[in-house]
C-alpha cells in the first residue's frame, strides 16, 4: 500500500529595501526513507543565484546551498515535487525496553558504544530550541512510571500533548520559549514536537525534530485550496529495538501515508525550509505557500 503526492513549496520574500548580498540555506528536497522515495523535483529560484551547491548536511539531509551577488528587491523560491509514500510496519510497543533500560544503553560507560547508539546520542541533549528542565520531567511524570516500555510511554506523552493543549497559530512565535507553552497550553505543531523532545530529552532518552508535510482534507463539500496547506512537524525517538519511531503530538497519531518527511535534525534551527544572512533588506516577512495534493 502507498500514496502519491505532488507538493508545491512557494517562498516569497519582498524586502523595503534592494539585498546587496545574500546566503540562503534550503531544505526543500525530501530526505530519501525506507518508507518514501521522491521520483520528481524540480527547483525555481528569481532571481538566479550567482552560484548554488547541492549537498548533504552533518544530520544527512539534502542542502542547497545559494549564493546571490547582485541587488536584488525581491526573492522567490519555489519548490515543486512528486513523492511516494509507502506503508511503514505495525509494530507492538510492549515489545520496547524499559524506558530507564534505553536511557542507560545511551549513557556512556566502560563499555564503547555501538555505531548506532553513538548516532543517537547526538539527539540527547539540549539544541538551541530545546533545553532540559526539570519542568518537562514533571510534566511527563504520569507517562513514564517506573518499568514501564518506552514506547508505551511516548505514546502516553503524545496523548497528554494532544488533549491538555490548543493548537493556535496566533499563540507563539518561533523563539517562544518551551517553558511559556507549557504555562499557557497553547501553540502549533512546531511547539508540541519541541515540547515532547524537551520531556522525552530531558529523561536520558533521544529524540529527534522531523520536519515535513501533511496531507490535510477540506471541510466536506469544499474543494482543495492551493497554498492552504502548510509544513508540518512531529518527532521520532530511538528505541534500541525497533529502531526509530515517529509520533505526532500536533494529531495524536503515529505518522504514516499521509505524512510526508522532508528532513530531520535536533530541531526547528537545523531544518528550516529556507534560512540565511543578508546585507540590506530592511524590515521583511516571507510569503509562504504550501500545497499537498494527492495524486491518483
Amino acid at each position: 500500500m502507498n500514496a502519491h503526492y505532488q507538493i508545491f513549496h512557494d517562498t516569497h520574500y519582498h524586502y523595503d529595501s534592494p539585498v546587496s548580498l545574500a546566503q540562503q540555506l534550503a531544505h526543500l528536497w525530501p530526505r530519501a526513507c525506507a518508507w518514501q522515495r521522491c521520483t520528481d523535483q524540480q527547483l525555481q529560484i528569481s532571481p538566479d543565484p550567482t552560484s548554488r551547491r547541492d549537498e548533504l548536511d552533518v544530520f544527512g539531509n539534502p542542502l542547497t546551498r545559494l549564493a546571490f551577488e547582485r541587488p536584488h528587491d525581491e526573492l522567490l523560491v519555489n519548490a515543486s515535487l512528486t513523492v511516494e509514500v509507502l506503508a511503514r510496519p505495525s509494530l507492538d510497543f510492549n515489545q520496547s525496553p524499559a524506558w530507564e533500560e534505553t536511557c542507560n544503553a545511551l549513557t556512556y560507560s566502560s563499555q564503547p558504544l555501538s555505531s548506532e547508539l553513538l548516532e543517537a546520542c547526538r539527539y540527547r541533549f539540549e539544541s538551541p530550541y530545546v533545553h532540559l528542565k526539570r519542568n518537562f520531567v514533571e510534566f511527563s511524570e504520569s507517562c513514564f512510571p517506573p518499568g514501564r516500555p518506552l514506547l508505551l510511554g511516548v505514546q502516553a506523552l503524545m496523548e497528554k500533548i494532544f488533549s491538555e493543549f490548543t493548537f493556535d497559530a496566533e499563540a507563539t512565535q518561533v523563539a517562544t520559549p518551551l517553558v511559556e507553552v507549557l504555562e499557557r497550553r497553547r501553540g502549533v505543531c512546531q511547539d508540541f514536537a519541541h515540547l515532547m523532545l524537551a520531556c522525552v530529552r530531558s529523561r536520558g532518552l533521544a529524540a529527534r525534530y522531523i520536519s515535513g508535510y501533511l496531507l490535510t482534507q477540506p471541510p466536506p463539500g469544499q474543494p482543495r485550496l492551493i497554498g492552504a496547506d502548510a509544513s508540518h512537524a512531529w518527532v521520532s525517538v530511538f528505541c534500541p529495538v525497533l529502531g526509530w519511531v515517529d509520533f505526532d503530538p500536533t494529531n495524536n497519531v503515529q505518522p504514516a501515508l499521509e505524512h510526508i518527511t522532508l528532513a530531520w535534525g535536533r530541531d526547528f534551527s537545523d531544518v528550516s525550509p529556507l534560512r540565511g544572512v543578508i546585507l540590506g533588506g530592511g524590515s521583511h516577512d516571507p510569503e509562504v505557500r504550501v500545497t499537498v495534493m494527492p495524486l491518483e
